[in-house]
């Protein structure tokens, strides 16, 4: 079994940002010009810098950040290298004193550790000081037979208890997809995927031909004992990433639904007390898709407004879509389309603070695949400014998600690239009007 284990101390390595430009809006009309503003102003051009990143070397992959209670923002990401296990490893980023606050620290470690480009590790800080992370693992032979795993530090990432898994079911088939978030001062809410209906692990889709994938969350206390579990949906697609963010009425989860028609669109719920929201669209694009899209939306929320950003093809077009919400996910205004086109793949990010919203998101064509970066007002109703943040060397699913966060003004993005045929990390901060 995969166990955690104590830090590990490796050197930390500077990495540079792959390509750094400014380009027009994409299938959306010029904003207006802005007049003139202070330093600091959101409608002033961003200044990107290099983020150097800790033991971000070849093999490295999986990027997640967190933005703690106290203002670090924690990394963490998987390291696998050729002949050895997987190791699952985070560092901290002091935003005070900009830089990081420890080497790269190892979760766990172990040869059975579900690796895959899309259902990715997670960490999380809760306020009573305490660190959260989870990753997948194999329960069997079969492709997608793994289990979600869970662990918690109260010193820091120094010493990590041992596994549990969130679900019992004890089926060898596909549970990952998760989601986070703080549950109060010391709870941690999880939410994942769970197949123990679909009858089998050999693949996506129908999954052997059993029943369908389902939502499922609970509650862990500091002892890693559940306190309350619930079905969010008796139906979702299978395999794409679900997320959730804090509004001053709890959090609110989205996720991709599935009807019997095949309709893929995005769903919002939000947990009251114990109990979820009746799940409603975010909007009614009315995609029919027979196959999972593997592209999950991204939320990110402030009191009561909340912006979600997902990727949809209706109409048979790609694109990036935004919505709104004022009254912590209830409703949500019409969407804003954010690209469209061919080229769009989508795998979206979103950060959103007092001032603007960022979004982050990736584009494909025959010179390969780039990152793309857009801040507009926090209620969508204008685009400050959108810019080519890097040209990426690798293709297609190679790259994964993109991640992002922001605290005071500044954003923090990182990706994954392919050099010389291997994943590696990469980062970038980003001032607007700096």
């Amino acid at each position: 079994m995969d166990t955690a284990k104590p830090t590990v101390a490796r050197r930390c390595i500077p990495l540079i940002v792959l390509a750094l430009g400014a380009a027009g809006c994409t299938g959306q009309p010029d904003a207006p010009p802005a007049p003139a503003a202070a330093a600091g102003d959101p409608a002033l051009p961003t200044r990107v810098l290099d983020w150097p990143l800790p033991g971000a070397t070849p093999g490295t992959s999986a990027p997640d950040l967190a933005l703690a209670p106290d203002g670090r923002i924690l990394l963490s990401w998987l390291d696998s290298q050729p002949g050895r296990r997987h190791l699952f490893r985070f560092s901290a980023w002091d935003t005070a004193q900009q830089r990081w606050r420890n080497a790269p620290a190892t979760i766990a470690v172990g040869n059975r550790m579900f690796v895959n480009w899309a259902d990715t590790p997670h960490i999380l800080a809760t306020a009573d000081g305490a660190l959260w992370a989870h990753w997948l693992q194999k329960t069997a032979d079969a492709p997608y037979a793994y289990d979600v795993v869970m662990t918690r530090s109260q010193d820091g990432g120094a010493n990590w208890a041992p596994p549990v898994s969130p679900h019992d079911d004890g089926t060898p088939t596909e549970h990952g997809f998760v989601s986070l978030w703080p549950q109060g001062r010391d709870l941690l809410g999880i939410a994942w995927l769970d197949g123990r209906n679909t009858g089998g692990g050999d693949g996506h889709g129908a999954h052997g031909g059993g029943g369908a994938m389902m939502l499922r969350s609970a509650l862990f206390d500091a002892g890693l004992r559940p306190v309350h579990e619930a079905t969010v949906d008796t139906r979702t697609c299978e395999c794409c990433k679900t997320d959730v963010a804090m509004t001053d009425r709890g959090a609110l989860l989205v996720y991709r639904g599935r009807t019997g028609e095949e309709i893929r669109d995005i769903l919002a719920t939000r947990l009251e007390g114990n109990a979820w929201t009746a799940p409603k669209r975010v909007h009614a694009d009315d995609w029919t898709m027979p196959a999972c899209p593997v592209n999950g939306p991204d939320i990110d929320a402030r009191g009561s407004d909340a912006v979600v950003a997902w990727y949809t093809a209706a109409g048979d077009e790609p694109q990036v879509r935004m919505a709104h919400s004022e009254d912590a996910g209830d409703s949500f205004g019409e969407p804003l389309v954010l690209d469209r086109g061919g080229g769009v793949h989508g795998r979206v990010a979103v950060a959103l603070d007092e001032r603007q919203v960022r979004v982050l998101w990736l584009r494909e064509d025959g010179e390969g695949q780039s990152l793309w970066y857009a801040r507009l007002a926090p209620d969508l109703s204008r685009e400050f400014e959108r810019i080519e943040l890097a040209r990426l060397v690798g293709r297609g699913r190679a790259t994964g998600f993109p991640r992002l966060v922001v605290h005071e003004g500044i954003a923090h993005a990182v990706w994954t690239d392919v050099i010389d045929g291997r994943p590696q990390l990469r980062g970038a901060r980003l001032l607007a009007g700096g």
